[in-house]
């Protein structure tokens, strides 16, 4: 990963939230309350949004009525390598090594998961 990039990290609400942002690519927050499957207040989704943009992650644009408008920042690629450099240096010192290893002999890890890695592995030897 180039250094240039800046890591992203979510909370578990944060990413929640964004799954949304990035399914739909603009959203109110009431279009968020109403898409996530659970019990979240409007104003705690308010406070979310309010955050992800002073963290730079999502943009308020145009107002609708008297709701603004909220479109994403940084891709859902950007937050999972932000998210898997810091659970490596959490957990594994740093160690991406480490860290693909580990899961690769969890119990969670199925044929084929390993298989899948196997191929994109070699897909990466051949370039």
């Amino acid at each position: 990963m180039p250094r240039s990039k800046k890591l992203v990290e979510l909370t578990k609400c944060e990413a929640e939230v964004m799954d949304v942002v990035w399914d739909r690519g603009s959203v109110t927050v009431n279009d968020v309350v109403e898409s996530i499957g659970r019990d979240l207040a409007y104003t705690t989704v308010l406070t979310t949004m309010k955050i992800l943009e002073d963290k730079k992650i999502v943009r308020r644009g145009k107002k609708i009525g008297r709701a603004f408008t909220y479109q994403p920042k940084v891709s859902r690629e950007q937050v999972r390598e932000g998210m898997i450099k810091s659970l490596a240096d959490q957990l594994f010192g740093g160690s991406t090594r480490s860290l693909v290893l580990s899961l690769l002999q969890s119990d969670s890890v199925s044929a084929d998961d390993i298989a899948a890695v196997r191929k994109a592995a070699d897909k990466l030897g051949d370039s």
